[in-house]
């Protein structure tokens, strides 16, 4: 009884195997506690294989407790904020790829209809320009009618002068 008054309890992280964790990149609840032995004596100094030069307190035993579970609690914050990063960057990842899916089919799509409207306009060319010739033509023939209007006009014109006298 007189031993356990003699010690100080202080929280470590403990691994998956029950034992102390030593390295940073292990993480667990804080849960495993390691005695630390206390001087004896009434002198208030702590023993040489505890490394410390004055008394472990409760207060300092709230403190390192309060410490090492606001660390927890900042770290797994940590954690789960750049989980949910990575979620949401899969998320849009998955999202892109589908968007470019679509783009790229509905691409594809659009190269085969260019494909058979460029076909189809290599096939009406011949006829293209025979309406273009047509018009051409059209276009003389109604040059023709005017002067053909025009020149009869002067006839009919002359034939009335011809007529008075």
């Amino acid at each position: 009884m007189a031993e356990a008054e003699d010690q100080a309890v202080v929280p470590q992280a403990e691994g998956d195997d029950g034992e102390a964790s030593a390295s940073a990149g292990e993480s667990g609840p804080v849960s495993a506690q390691v005695v630390v032995p206390q001087a004896e004596g009434g002198d208030g100094e702590a023993s040489a294989s505890a490394g410390e030069s004055g008394p472990v307190s409760a207060q300092v035993h709230d403190l390192c407790q309060n410490m090492f579970e606001k660390t927890t609690e900042y770290l797994q914050g940590e954690l789960l904020s750049t989980s949910e990063e990575y979620l949401l960057l899969e998320k849009l990842n998955k999202l892109t790829t589908a968007k470019y899916s679509n783009m790229s089919s509905l691409s594809k799509d659009l190269t085969v209809m260019m494909d058979e409207l460029n076909e189809k306009y290599h096939n009406l060319q011949p006829y293209l320009e025979q309406i273009d010739q047509l018009d051409d033509s059209v276009g003389s023939l109604e040059k023709a009618a005017y002067q053909l209007d025009s020149y009869s006009k002067k006839l009919e014109a002359k034939l009335r002068q011809l007529d008075r006298r």
